[in-house]
């Protein structure tokens, strides 16, 4: 049977031009990583507790603070105007009718500006976060972060994953590298090193390193997340150099195609961690139960990204809203199913691979 989620994709690949499904939709190399995330969840099950009551549950939370309807964010991602002619500001309304917090990409084809707006037309105290590629030249970063600052941002996702871009086969057969005339990523306008239309490239670099993360520190005070952690050293690292949360993530597949599924990630992640700061994940969530397998395992919120480009495509604003009003009701659902009355009743002892013996 096919669920409602892939029931929406099909229906956003029919409308999308199929270039621009491609970008969306696809990954780096033979797209295992892209394929995994999504079977991972597929490898493990809830074990339910049955006459316990479930009453009166709240699944509100709060990320770094921020309020949000259930420990579920949307992720960053480009181009939102591929998908649909308001772009990020259509994505912006839908996520704060949720009442969840978006990550707006650095790469947008609308400014960081224009989008918070957007969702506080919708929700006066919506929340939005800015995902960040730290950029070769400091003074364009600063400006980035600046950006962000004014725009209303409450918190900054670096993206660590990427000292390169990804090589995706989709996009090469497609010819698919650059924006069709007129649109563009509107966050790099009027930076250092801009081209003709005053559009600068973001760009990568192998250089940076931690020490790195120390300067982000003496430039803004929002709260920093790093994106793209997939190694225990890592996350240790982390803590160590005051990183507020992170976020374990394989860039949807779209980076390194022999990456680990982020669910395969995350006990490790969780246990290096030790709680002292809080694991975020993203990458294959499809459902409500796959939110509450990460929750279980330990992640303190879960990412969903492809899912809502095509609720954008399928419906604008509207379908965006549908789609994650959705996942909350599988959430809750999920929850009831497994006698789980509170979020902090969530544990690892309720995960099994699938197939196994229940542990006594």
């Amino acid at each position: 049977m096919t669920s409602p989620l892939a029931a929406l994709e099909q229906r956003a690949r029919a409308l999308l031009d199929s270039v621009h499904y491609d970008f969306f939709a696809g990954g780096a190399g033979e797209e295992i990583a892209v394929a995994d995330n999504e079977r991972a969840f597929r490898r493990l099950a809830l074990l339910p507790r049955v006459l316990r009551s479930t009453g009166g549950r709240s699944i509100a939370t709060e990320l770094l603070g921020d309020p949000s309807a259930m420990p579920v964010f949307v992720s960053p991602s480009a181009f939102h105007r591929l998908a649909h002619p308001e772009g990020e500001a259509a994505t912006a309304r839908g996520v704060a009718a949720a009442g969840l917090i978006l990550i707006a990409s650095m790469a947008s084809t609308m400014p960081i500006g224009e989008i918070t707006a957007a969702a506080k037309e919708v929700d006066g105290d919506a929340r939005v976060w800015f995902q960040l590629y730290l950029q070769p030249e400091p003074e364009v970063t600063d400006e980035l972060i600046r950006r962000a600052e004014r725009a209303g941002c409450t918190a900054l996702v670096v993206t660590v994953d990427s000292p390169v871009f990804g090589r995706r086969a989709r996009d090469d057969r497609n010819g698919f590298h650059d924006l069709p005339a007129g649109m563009y990523a509107e966050n790099m306008r009027d930076l250092p090193g801009a081209n003709g239309s005053g559009v600068r490239r973001v760009e990568m670099s192998r250089d940076f390193t931690w020490e790195h993360l120390r300067r982000l520190r003496s430039v803004t005070s929002m709260p920093l997340v790093l994106k793209g952690i997939l190694h225990p050293e890592d996350a240790r690292l982390a803590v160590e150099y005051g990183i507020d949360a992170i976020l374990v993530s394989n860039h949807g597949g779209r980076q390194l195609d022999i990456a680990p599924a982020t669910l395969d990630a995350l006990p490790a992640i969780v246990a290096a961690v030790a709680r002292r700061i809080p694991v975020f994940l993203d990458g294959g969530v499809r459902r409500g139960s796959d939110v509450v397998l990460a929750l279980a395992i330990g992640a303190a919120a879960v990412g969903v990204g492809r899912p809502v480009l095509w609720g954008l495509t399928v419906g604008g604003d509207k379908g965006v809203t549908e789609m994650l009003d959705n996942l909350r009701l599988e959430v809750e659902h999920t929850l009831s199913m497994c006698g789980i009355a509170a979020l902090s009743e969530l544990n690892a002892a309720m995960v099994t691979a699938r197939g196994a013996a229940a542990r006594c």
